[in-house]
């Protein structure tokens, strides 16, 4: 199975829902919890996301 593409607005957008979330007061501890686990995870798929589009733009004006 093909590894879906990544979309770095989707994430930053579900990102700032988690974030909404867990600032509501209604939100119990246990799902605090799974919500900072996703967050972590998508925290790391977006930094790596920005990191190889980094490299991608410095080996373009490399050439």
């Amino acid at each position: 199975m093909a590894k879906e593409k990544f979309d770095y607005t989707k994430a930053v957008e579900e990102l700032d829902g988690i974030a909404a979330k867990i600032e509501d007061p209604k939100t119990s501890l246990d799902d605090i919890g799974a919500l900072v686990s996703r967050s972590k995870v998508l925290i790391k798929e977006c930094r790596e996301y920005l990191r190889s589009v980094r490299e991608s733009i410095q080996e373009e004006e490399e050439k």
